[in-house]
């Protein structure tokens, strides 16, 4: 690979803490020097070696204490490896811990132009970029208090407001968005990838496998300081799993609950057959609906949504659900100009900004668009099974335009429209969870002993 393309280049790299007993120690060490060691030599990372070309998105994981952070912050700069090179072609912002480069003492306000200029920008471009970055942070009034006063949602939105103004070639996120809402994580994710679009280089750290492999180009696994898998992310996250799952994996024991039922009755109700039974646990899916919010986000405008929600058959607005109940999406829209061929359409994303599933009106109204004048307000409904969500943050987006699936005009988009929260969940693994019909077994006697099968 050309050298020019590589932005990261990590070579060799160790890095060992000195470790002393008592605090008297490292004065006795100060005194007598090489003649007698005081300490024990921790060794956090061995022989790290890779290189990151430009525009790659780099995951990191590994187990708490595997050496992640560690690496982070030699890649930063803050500090330097006991053997071994480490070099960084271009400006690198880093978040890596709440609150990191903040003076706890100044105001929000006051910490941008300190951080700002850490990261080299002029008082120039600091004065024209400020707004745009107590915007993008959305804190109120908080801005113009002393950091030490906010929560930790307050510290990662400042934060990752700075770093996303500050014209990076490489931008490194250590499980910072943990903690953020979800309304600011769908922000900062959209912002993310937008960044790998547009060339920028992205090392991610994260606990969650779908966020890394929805986002990374690659992905090193650490493991006791080493590089233990350096491939795809699916390979990596596979095989990470594995590793993290299997050692303490234990199969269940057999229950007396009945999972399946007619499968008559099954496929009439399209219900899971383990639903009667799943609704009277703490595995019930409660997923709480907040309030459907029309902002506009991008768009030309010709059209746009004047409300939404979840509703059930009966034309009752839901304030939550339970997964796998039926439900029915009313999206109303009102024209502002004259459109031809009027397409509505949903998706739901979770809370890294991957979409799970979603759907247009546009295949069953192809034959026969549907027009509207200025004026005109249309009323659209989707109906579906609501699939059984994993506990967490996910965002409902919507979207009307006017043409055809492959050409047309985006009048207005609004991200984040509905945030559903899910509670609890029986999902076993995946992104969502379906309705099962049933499960069921069959026992084969062996009667002829062992082979006796045929």
């Amino acid at each position: 690979m050309c050298s020019d393309h590589i932005i990261v280049d990590v070579g060799q790299v160790d890095k060992s803490f000195l470790l002393y007993e008592k605090p008297s120690h490292r004065l006795w060490q100060m005194l007598l020097g090489k003649r007698k060691e005081f300490y024990r030599e921790h060794r956090v990372l061995k022989g790290i070696t890779f290189q990151v070309p430009r525009g790659q998105t780099l995951g990191l994981v590994g187990r708490n204490g595997a050496g992640k952070s560690t690496l982070l912050s030699i890649l930063c700069g803050t500090l330097t490896p006991s053997s071994g090179s480490v070099e960084v072609r271009g400006r690198v912002a880093a978040l890596l811990e709440l609150g990191a480069g903040f003076n706890p003492e100044l105001t929000g306000r006051e910490n941008i132009d300190l951080c700002a200029q850490i990261y080299g920008l002029s008082e120039e471009q600091i004065r024209n970029r400020s707004p745009s970055i107590i915007k993008f942070a959305d804190i109120g009034e908080y801005i113009d208090r002393p950091v030490k006063t906010y929560s930790s949602g307050m510290f990662t939105r400042l934060g990752f407001s700075v770093v996303a103004h500050v014209d990076a070639d490489v931008l490194i996120v250590d499980e910072a968005l943990a903690v953020g809402d979800a309304f600011f994580v769908q922000k900062c994710m959209r912002y993310l990838h937008a960044f790998r679009e547009n060339g920028g280089t992205l090392v991610f750290v994260s606990h969650d496998m779908g966020a890394v492999t929805a986002l990374c180009d690659r992905v090193i696994w650490l493991k006791d300081g080493a590089v233990h898998m350096d491939a795809p992310p699916k390979e990596v996250a596979a095989a990470y799993l594995a590793d993290l799952y299997t050692p303490d994996a234990e199969l269940p024991e057999a229950g007396q609950q009945q999972l399946s039922g007619s499968d008559e009755d099954a496929e009439a109700e399209e219900v899971d057959g383990r639903a009667e039974w799943l609704n009277h646990t703490s595995l019930r899916n409660d997923i709480q609906l907040a309030p459907f919010v029309a902002s506009h986000d991008f768009g030309v405008r010709g059209a746009e949504f004047v409300k939404g929600g979840l509703y059930d058959r009966n034309g009752a607005r839901f304030t939550w659900i339970v997964g796998g109940e039926r439900v029915d999406l009313r999206l109303r829209v009102r024209a502002l100009t004259a459109i031809r061929s009027l397409i509505v359409g949903f998706v739901i994303k979770d809370r890294q900004g991957q979409p799970l599933f979603g759907d247009n009106s546009y295949l069953t109204y192809r034959a026969a668009p549907i027009a509207a004048a200025p004026g005109d307000v249309v009323d659209f409904s989707f109906q579906f099974r609501m699939p059984v969500l994993p506990a967490g943050d996910y965002a409902l987006s919507v979207a009307v335009s006017d043409g055809v699936q492959e050409d047309h005009v985006m009048h207005q988009w609004v991200h984040d429209a509905m945030i559903l929260v899910s509670r609890a969940s029986s999902v076993a693994t995946g992104l969502i969870g379906i309705p099962m019909l049933g499960i069921s077994h069959s026992r084969i006697e062996n009667k002829g002993g062992e082979g006796a099968e045929e």
